[in-house]
């Protein structure tokens, strides 16, 4: 008879050295450019990267290792004096203009110092994402407040529960994890045993047809 015994808990030695490893291992970043520190299982990140979106994707890559409680993120993104605001703004323009996933006629930007404020209205999350990405990946953008509004065409809230449901059910069948649809707004609790799964929960309610909103109150218990 074979056993599963639990993992023993990593030191944060051991947190911090995993951690490094997996964002050298991963080809948007590049080796040495990023630092790690550890404290009780919360991970600081510090250095350079050369996009916004690094940014958030450097955190993600941390967050998603088994030991990581919490991630701070200091990164900072590399400064492009090469294009000013007016450039950026063409750029943006045609960053948009050229994602087929993105409506790109719904949606207006402003620049203003390097911060790219994204305006207008999409169906669904993954549009809004697009266009959100295609700003983030620029050289020289620093920030993007995104304001775009999520308009959905109508869908019964029962409906949208079902499908969430079954989705759950598929992706994460041994997690302790429910929702409550109201309005097409959608409550995700219960419990998870990492971030990564956490995660996953949230990017499956955003990708239902009908959902508004999504707020994630799942617990992560390793």
């Amino acid at each position: 008879m074979t056993t599963l015994r639990p993992a023993p808990t990593k030191t944060d030695k051991q947190v911090q050295m995993d951690v490094l490893a997996e964002l050298e291992r991963d080809y948007r970043f590049h080796p040495g450019g990023i630092g790690v520190e550890v404290d009780h299982g919360v991970v600081t990140l510090t250095g350079m990267v050369s996009t916004y979106l690094q940014l958030g994707q450097a955190a993600n890559v941390a967050s998603e290792v088994p030991g990581v409680k919490d991630v701070a993120n200091k990164l900072t993104v590399t400064r492009d004096t090469t294009r000013d605001d007016t450039t950026l703004a063409r750029a943006v323009r045609s960053a948009l203009t050229w994602d087929a996933d993105v409506p790109e006629e719904r949606i207006d930007s402003i620049v203003r110092d390097r911060v790219v404020t994204l305006k207008g209205t999409v169906e669904n999350w993954a549009q809004r994402k697009a266009a959100h990405d295609a700003v983030a990946r620029l050289s020289g953008v620093e920030h993007v407040n995104d304001h775009i509004v999520i308009e959905p065409r109508p869908r019964g809230d029962a409906e949208i529960f079902e499908e969430i449901k079954a989705a759950l059910h598929r992706r994460l069948p041994t997690s302790d994890v429910d929702a409550v649809v109201d309005a097409g707004r959608v409550i995700l609790q219960g419990t998870v045993t990492s971030y990564a799964r956490r995660y996953d929960a949230e990017r499956l309610a955003w990708t239902t047809k009908g959902v508004r909103a999504v707020h994630n109150k799942i617990a992560v218990e390793p």
